[in-house]
């Protein structure tokens, strides 16, 4: 391995203020949380952890022409990201009233879906490649990279984020129990559904 704990500790540094930078993926994670408390947001948190790995090793390994050559595909699962969280955000505000546990269509199919709604989130937006494409280079040199510093530059990139997801979940998670336990259920769906229609409109014009 090449890289340097100062390397790291600045491309840390850097991937930390760039979680908080609000997205799709914070407002996902927000909706998420808020409709189905933590247990409803960690399998999106997981899913979007999978982009984050795959995104910054592409970008290393320099090909950027992926995207061009799967650009339809990249298109289509746009649109069915935009579709899902769209879809997802008029059936929370349709069935505010209903308590998570009397109304399985709030919660169907689960954690599945929080988990491809996470990777459709950061697979669905090919500028991210772009991005690490900018950025990579900033903190390493990419031409001298190992295998075993391009495996470490993906884990860091998903381990970072990550935690602030789940932390971040967490807290919302909180936040909710207070507010259900005093009868404001409907409004907070509402907010999440709202949430999830931005998340879908974000994806698609972005």
């Amino acid at each position: 391995m090449t890289l340097t704990l100062a390397q790291i500790a600045l491309y840390s540094g850097a991937l930390f203020v760039l979680f908080l930078t609000p997205g799709p993926v914070w407002l996902a994670l927000l909706a998420r949380s808020m409709s189905g408390g933590f247990a409803a947001a960690w399998p999106l948190a997981l899913g979007v952890t999978v982009g984050d790995m795959i995104w910054p090793a592409l970008a290393i390994l320099g090909v950027s022409w992926l995207v061009q050559e799967f650009s339809y595909f990249l298109i289509v699962l746009r649109w069915i990201a935009v579709a899902v969280f769209i879809g997802m955000g008029f059936l929370l505000i349709r069935h505010a009233d209903h308590k998570i546990s009397s109304d399985s269509r709030l919660t169907r199919p689960g954690k599945w879906a929080g988990f491809v709604a996470g990777l459709i989130v950061i697979i669905g937006n090919p500028k991210a490649i772009l991005f690490y494409m900018g950025i990579l280079p900033g903190f390493f040199p990419i031409a001298t990279m190992t295998s075993a510093d391009i495996a470490l530059v993906s884990l860091i990139s998903a381990i970072v984020p990550l935690t602030g997801n789940l932390i971040l979940a967490s807290f919302v998670d909180r936040i909710r129990s207070f507010v259900t336990s005093r009868g404001k259920l409907a409004r907070l769906n509402r907010i999440a559904g709202g949430l999830m229609i931005a998340v879908g409109v974000l994806i698609a014009f972005t």
